[in-house]
């Protein structure tokens, strides 16, 4: 999809419901979508908008193994109510490998130790899964409050890193309308995750960043 019909689209989509931009994109995947879940606070939306319209879709979810108790559960827990396909990619390093010979998460003070991080235990697992699953569309749950750096995307764009159209049905919506749709679905919510690829919400772990292809092959 050209530039001038990617901003053509978000043109058409910003008056659309997330429902009708999830249908939208899955029209335009030809078999070939996937959606990527962290299972974060609030991706049960987004989880719930696309297993309505193709409920077999694959959900790319990398596991590094450092996830809290409560998001594991709250996996569970939507694997089951929404019966996801879900696609887990682990990285070719344990966690209790990783520690041992490189030490613990790096802190939000060491910005290039976050990126060796991610690249090894977020990153380099994710690029396997996307290659292997091969998708012409990839669904996200980004939304335009997260941080600065997502305000400068859009619903609809081209993922240079990845080479697909990336739609993000929900990227306008606001933590309160978030909040109504889980009540109006009665879909659960889990507030205690963590990231360790990223240490701090407002810093990006490299999958919606150019830096993020570059620090795999490196």
């Amino acid at each position: 999809m050209s530039p001038e019909e990617i901003a053509h689209w978000n043109r058409e989509l910003r008056s659309k419901s997330s429902l009708e931009i999830t249908r939208w994109a899955l029209a335009q995947a030809g078999d070939r979508a996937v959606i990527s879940t962290n299972f974060r606070p609030y991706e049960a939306v987004v989880l719930h908008l696309v297993t309505q319209v193709q409920p077999n879709i694959p959900v790319l979810w990398v596991d590094h193994g450092y996830n809290r108790p409560a998001t594991y559960r709250h996996a569970e827990q939507l694997r089951s109510q929404l019966k996801l396909n879900l696609k887990p990619y682990l990285p070719k390093l344990t966690p209790a490998h990783r520690d041992a010979i490189h030490g613990p998460i790096p802190t939000t003070e060491d910005e290039e130790g976050l990126k060796r991080f991610s690249a090894v235990m977020k990153l380099e697992p994710f690029q396997r899964g996307m290659k292997e699953l091969a998708p012409q569309v990839w669904i996200t749950a980004l939304r335009k409050v997260q941080n600065p750096n997502r305000a400068e995307l859009d619903i609809v764009s081209h993922d240079a890193n990845f080479g697909s159209l990336k739609v993000s049905p929900v990227f306008h919506l606001s933590d309160a309308e978030m909040e109504a749709y889980l009540a109006a679905h009665a879909l659960p919510n889990e507030w205690d995750y963590f990231d360790p690829a990223k240490a701090d919400e407002k810093r990006e772990c490299g999958l919606h960043a150019a830096w993020g292809k570059k620090a795999v092959s490196q």
